[in-house]
């Protein structure tokens, strides 16, 4: 018998045309790889897709794999699926790209975290700005720009969805030198908008909101529970110690700037120049959160150090469930592809955009997350304007760096790396400007192999 989700296929196919194929650059990155398959197949308009997994490491390419047909076996969906370590193959007349890559392993990329503690910046992830995004940016833009000239080679119209940090730099440098249609996700606005309703009670699917800002420092302009403003609600949560304990830095934000932040503690406590530049500070907010990520020295560097030996015992693991759970997740990939090329229904979405008359009091130009509206006209971005004056004051100082970062990634001048790296808000509050030109010159020495665009370092 033909399961009635292959006869809606069916139909939806001689609707919106002939089935679509989605190649994940990065396919190896097992968790999001698992998870974006899943919620992109519980389209009917989807079903029946060409998934295209490639990975430069053909063991995790093999576990991905597996783990991809037990999803369509489960389901019983009508997908083919291609695992390749050709990324040409993969994206030859591709209609979305998904990206996860990490440019160098964690041999390379823990001299970001280990050099700047040295010198007396301590750093809780740094994958997105600051010393440690900086240069994970200088290693990661050149091979984004490289897979964007396949991708306007092989698969020109397709929709381009990066999920790689140092989300707003790779995006920024991307939409500057590129003409693919491209947009950076992160989940950390819809997961922070579920908690919040979590802290006041409210089903998620009676909040609504306007979040705006910069990339893992965007803020939640309005949050409404069946439109009344729930701020209230959530400054009353705050004040009871376990959940002011749960997210310590960002609580900490919110009752001194009024306006509720995304993403972790951790992340937001390098992003400023008020958490991390004292022991007695990190002893205080950065130590004995009750969240995810607190804020400890490290963490995800310890995380994937943890995972170099334990990856595939997990991964193992997974496939050797009996059953599957085929709910679709709170990513955004699927429904945004679902709109621009499945049944064409309209999905509003947080995206990473260039600023081009969007947030009134943010540079020209800089990358902003901001609400965009996915449909079958593409991707259409929407005006905030101004954000509030205490709000717009931390952004422009992040997103100036970064708009120097990226132009001395795609130039090859240290100096303006170096500059960047001056004003960033935690790095500046520790150190000289002689001891930031030491410990960024070192930085650079360590990095010189992964580095071809810069021909010198002082």
């Amino acid at each position: 018998m033909i399961s009635t989700l292959i006869i809606v296929t069916i139909i939806l196919r001689s609707v919106v045309g002939f089935m679509k194929k989605i190649a994940f650059i990065g396919a190896g990155s097992f968790g999001f790889t698992r998870d974006l398959v899943r919620d992109i197949l519980s389209f009917p308009a989807l079903a029946d897709c060409t998934l295209a997994l490639m990975d430069i490491d053909p063991e995790r390419l093999s576990y991905i794999k597996q783990a991809v047909d037990k999803i369509i076996a489960t389901g019983k969906y009508p997908a083919k699926v291609i695992a390749t370590t050709d990324r040409v193959e993969a994206l030859k007349d591709a209609d979305g790209v998904v990206c996860t890559i990490l440019a160098g392993g964690v041999k390379v990329w823990r001299h970001d975290i280990e050099i700047p503690k040295k010198y007396g910046v301590d750093i809780n992830v740094g994958d997105t700005r600051g010393p440690a995004g900086i240069f994970r940016a200088l290693r990661t833009i050149p091979v984004m720009l490289d897979l964007c000239r396949d991708i306007e080679r092989y698969c020109p119209e397709a929709i381009f969805l990066n999920y790689t940090n140092p989300m707003a730099m790779l995006c920024r440098a991307m939409q500057e030198k590129s003409s693919v249609t491209v947009t950076g996700l992160c989940h950390s606005v819809q997961g922070t908008a579920h908690m919040l309703a979590e802290w006041i009670g409210a089903p998620p699917e009676e909040i609504t909101y306007l979040c705006a800002g910069i990339n893992h420092q965007a803020w939640y302009l309005q949050y409404k529970w069946n439109g009344q403003d729930a701020y209230p609600l959530i400054r009353e949560a705050i004040s009871k110690p376990d959940v002011y304990d749960t997210e310590q830095v960002r609580n900490e934000m919110f009752l001194h700037l009024d306006y509720y932040v995304t993403e972790s503690s951790g992340h937001n406590s390098e992003y400023n120049a008020w958490f991390r530049k004292r022991p007695d500070l990190i002893e205080k907010f950065c130590t004995h959160g009750t969240g995810w990520n607190p804020g400890h020295y490290a963490y995800i560097l310890h995380e994937y150090l943890r995972m170099e030996h334990k990856w595939k015992e997990e991964i193992q693991t997974w496939l050797g469930k009996e059953s599957l759970d085929l709910q679709r997740g709170h990513e955004y990939a699927a429904s945004i592809f679902n709109a621009v090329f499945g049944d064409g229904t309209v999905f509003e979405f947080n995206g990473n955009v260039r600023n081009f008359c969007l947030i009134d009091n943010l540079p020209e130009g800089c990358c902003v997350e901001i609400p965009v509206i996915a449909s079958r006209r593409g991707l259409d971005p929407i005006h905030v304007g101004p954000l509030p004056a205490q709000l717009a004051i931390l952004n422009n100082i992040s997103a100036r760096c970064e708009e120097l970062a990226v132009e001395g990634a795609l130039t090859g001048d240290p100096r303006k790396v170096f500059h960047a790296i001056c004003y960033d808000p935690l790095t500046s509050a520790v150190l000289s400007l002689a001891e930031i030109k030491a410990m960024v010159d070192e930085m650079f020495t360590v990095n010189k192999d992964w580095l071809p665009q810069f021909k010198y370092f002082s």
